[in-house]
């Protein structure tokens, strides 16, 4: 009787991580600037994206929690100026994207190899932008670093938190690749000027967000150091 208790008791604190981590990812919202980044990618190299996105959010989470604060104090980084310098980030790929047009040339040229990627450049281009910073990004970063700065100092339940942890990122990570997989049917369903006026939304919405970002970070620093 005890073990099932013990049991139901591991499943729901897995639950409540997962629930914790979900809306801070917020698949579904990062799925738009997936689409807007991919739009000429042929499905299957799409979907290798997907996965390797969903591969490195995972790591990039389970990191944060188990060993981000202790690399920030290692440093003498702290969580508001994380906050700033990855929103700078995220308002450049705004703007970057928000000024990219079909003339460019170096835009052409990608969209022309998108789909003959090999897969050391998916890996690579899965990493940066569209896993960091769109997709986990500097608020996921500090939030997650947040939930595992309590985690308790003894081996037996730091290894238990560990697992938890790791459990609920693996959940949000098997949601990211099956909801970024899905999102080529938008794609089609958008059609060409769809896709473009959606790309241009995206990109505006990156823009504030990325400001948005720097500016709640600026606020925090202002509230150590009045």
């Amino acid at each position: 009787m005890n073990g099932f208790t013990g049991t139901n008791v591991f499943v729901d604190t897995v639950l409540l991580s997962y629930a914790a981590l979900f809306p801070i990812v917020n698949p579904v919202g990062s799925a738009p600037l997936f689409l807007g980044l991919t739009q000429f990618c042929a499905d299957k190299v799409r979907n290798s994206l997907a996965l390797r996105v969903a591969i490195n959010s995972f790591f990039l989470l389970l990191g944060s929690m188990l060993v981000g604060s202790h690399v920030l104090e290692f440093f003498g980084i702290s969580l508001p100026v994380v906050r700033i310098g990855g929103g700078l980030l995220v308002a450049a790929t705004g703007w970057r994207m928000l000024h990219t047009t079909d003339d460019d040339d170096v835009h052409v040229a990608a969209a022309a190899a998108a789909n003959e990627m090999s897969h050391a450049e998916i890996v690579k281009r899965s990493f940066f932008p569209i896993t960091f910073p769109l997709t986990t990004g500097p608020g996921t970063i500090a939030a997650s670093i947040a939930l595992g700065a309590d985690a308790p100092r003894s081996a037996l339940l730091y290894l238990a938190g560990a697992l938890i942890a790791a459990l609920g990122a693996a959940l949000v990570a098997l949601c990211l690749y099956l909801i970024f997989k899905n999102s080529s049917r938008v794609l089609r369903w958008l059609g060409e000027i769809g896709t473009l006026v959606m790309m241009r939304l995206m990109a505006f919405i990156l823009l504030c967000i990325g400001i948005q970002i720097m500016w709640n970070g600026w606020a925090e620093l202002n509230a150590l150091h009045p």
